[in-house]
């Protein structure tokens, strides 16, 4: 079973990249959207193993982004990713996995 990850990402060329990096990975299936309002609908229609937001959002979208997963999906692990590289991306991936 894959795991399931929703981004995050207000830079759509960011957001591009790191759909890419996650979908090539044969173990990860990656969703992504551009605001905290789109992420609202498959949060609360798909199970998602990891939240991965990304850069973009201003600080409020952020935090409120936070607290609606924690309330809403409390299961779902939050990463909060800003660069870096692809390394750095799949090494938070799986210590959230851990």
């Amino acid at each position: 079973m894959k795991v399931k990850i929703l981004v995050v990402c207000a830079n759509p060329n960011i957001l591009r990249v790191i759909l890419r990096l996650i979908n090539a990975n044969e173990d990860w299936q990656g969703l992504g959207t551009s605001t905290f309002e789109e992420a609202k609908a498959p949060l609360a229609s798909e199970k998602f193993d990891l939240l991965l937001i990304g850069s973009g959002l201003t600080q409020a979208e952020e935090q409120g982004l936070i607290e609606y997963a924690q309330s809403k999906v409390p299961n779902t692990r939050i990463i909060q990713h800003y660069g870096g590289g692809s390394g750095l991306l799949s090494a938070e991936i799986y210590q959230a996995l851990a």
